[in-house]
């Protein structure tokens, strides 16, 4: 931890010491919350989000906020490590080929809904107490196994030890949108109506978690986690099946490592049992393995946690924005970003100014990142990109 802000009504607890003013507003904003409970967290990679720092921690006491969750519900990574030892360029760029043929990007989806059981199951319940997923549910089969834009990305790498590794970065695409919308709407309406003393332009409007629209949002937002994990498990299927078909049939794969940065969860905290939401953050458990990803020209880390009291037991969920999409696209050199990456031999995304946004240089040193937070993660293995796939 860098430092500790007592400005607020409770603590603000900083892994970084060169935080956007915008950034830090919010999180002196969600501070200043009536629920908020003991301190927060706001991770190395911390960044302006929408109603809530991308990066930040915050435990709630008896109340869930939307927001503070964000629209792309159970957003996160899966991580495999292959027993292939290298991959010839061609045959690379064949594997590439091949994902783009089975897994639809951007605002693409399936021409046909994929089969249910590639559907996560309701864990209580039946679909028809979900609301909004019944009303999606039909829509999200052709969603499944599907990559989405913006910073989602497929990429193939090397591990230190040689060992060829895939990632994949996604989550829970319309359908958490649908829910995140639809929750926070109720939350804004209840929130004028009951007269709360929280500026709307805040945007953290909550839902009490002892009422019907509160434990509604939560277990359709936990659904949108387990769909966001099933989403990412098929593609990763589909990199499977690419690598097998272009590369060699007798490729072992290991366990994966699939992990959500962008929910909430009823956790024991401090001697109280709150509702801890990680938007941009992820939960790092001394029993937990989890994934901090770099940008496309950077090195992604494997890593296990610590349990650190003091961030909620979690870590950041990769290197960061530094720059926002539009700036990065007018400020960034388009050459100079591609000849950092084609320096590194890594097939890259960048086709033109519009992938700017996505460029390394928008983004934070993830050494940096990883420094700062030493104290909330172990690195297991540090996987370097050889070829990226962008939504």
């Amino acid at each position: 931890m860098i430092k500790t802000l007592d400005s607020e009504k409770i603590p603000i607890k900083l892994w970084l010491d060169d935080m956007e003013d915008g950034a830090l507003q919010q999180a002196k904003n969600i501070a200043n919350l009536p629920f908020a409970f003991h301190h927060v967290a706001i991770m190395p990679d911390a960044h302006f989000g929408f109603g809530m720092p991308i990066g930040g921690i915050l435990a709630a006491d008896g109340v869930i906020v939307p927001n503070a969750v964000g629209v792309d519900i159970g957003c996160g990574m899966c991580a495999v490590k292959t027993s292939l030892t290298s991959i010839e360029e061609p045959r690379l760029k064949q594997v590439m080929r091949a994902i783009r043929q089975t897994v639809p990007l951007g605002f693409k989806h399936h021409k046909k809904p994929q089969p249910h059981d590639f559907m996560p199951a309701v864990q209580t319940g039946s679909l028809d107490s979900l609301p909004i997923v019944r009303s999606e549910y039909d829509n999200a089969r052709t969603q499944v196994g599907t990559l989405g834009g913006g910073n989602h990305f497929i990429e193939i790498q090397r591990g230190t030890d040689g060992a060829i590794w895939f990632m994949v970065h996604s989550g829970s695409r319309n359908l958490g949108f649908r829910v995140a919308n639809h929750y926070n709407k109720i939350a804004v309406s209840l929130n004028k109506r009951w007269k709360v003393p929280i500026p709307p332009s805040w945007q953290l409007a909550h839902l009490p978690m002892d009422d019907d629209p509160g434990h509604t949002y939560y277990r359709e937002m936990r659904y949108c986690v387990d769909f966001a994990e099933a989403n990412r498990a098929l593609m990763q299927a589909r990199v499977q099946e690419a690598l097998v078909e272009e590369v060699s049939a007798y490729i072992e794969f290991g366990e994966p490592v699939n992990i959500a940065h962008n929910y909430a969860a009823l956790e024991s905290h401090f001697g109280k049992k709150v509702y801890v939401h990680r938007k941009g953050a992820t939960r790092a458990m001394t029993k937990d393995t989890g994934i901090i990803p770099g940008s496309q020209g950077n090195q992604s880390y494997i890593v296990g946690g610590k349990s650190n009291p003091e961030s909620f037991s979690s870590c950041s969920h990769g290197a960061g924005r530094k720059m926002g999409r539009k700036q990065a696209q007018r400020q960034l050199d388009l050459g100079r970003e591609k000849a950092q990456l084609e320096k590194k031999n890594i097939l890259h995304s960048l086709r033109g100014k519009k992938d700017l946004d996505e460029a390394p240089g928008a983004y934070k040193n993830i050494e940096t990142v990883m420094h700062r937070q030493r104290d909330l993660v172990d690195i297991i293995d540090v996987l370097e990109p050889l070829a990226v796939i962008k939504g």
